[in-house]
């Protein structure tokens, strides 16, 4: 029976290694253990920054409609607690973006929010 290797395999692992270790700086781009660390340690970073992203979306948001709704002198607290009081479902992404493309149609907001505030203190 003829001697089998694990070489072909450990060849093409490899190769698939080292084709995404292509672009980084010194031994990090062709040696075997750092390159495998490094990586893996940029797998690890891509994984917690695609986490991260949606939470720094959010907070961008939450700025932009905060920053719009104090030119029409309420916080950003109120204005989304009013919203919920006269029974306006509208996500963060889109108000942010009324605020910044279309301050007319982020007015009308602010009015809504501000009737529901005036109709839950009376």
């Amino acid at each position: 029976m003829p001697r089998s290797t694990s070489a072909p395999a450990r060849n093409k692992k490899k190769k698939k290694l080292f084709k995404v270790a292509k672009g980084y700086f010194g031994g990090r781009k062709n040696l075997w253990r750092t390159a495998q660390d490094a990586v893996e340690k940029g797998w690890e970073h891509a994984y917690r920054d695609r986490k991260k992203k949606k939470r720094n979306f959010r907070r961008l948001w939450i700025t932009r409609i905060n920053a719009a709704a104090r030119e029409h002198d309420l916080s950003y607290s109120r204005f989304v607690n009013g919203l919920k009081e006269a029974g306006v479902e509208m996500d963060r992404k889109a108000m942010a973006d009324l605020a910044v493309r279309s301050p007319e149609a982020f007015a009308a907001l602010v009015d809504r929010a501000k009737e529901g505030l005036a109709a839950k203190t009376n």
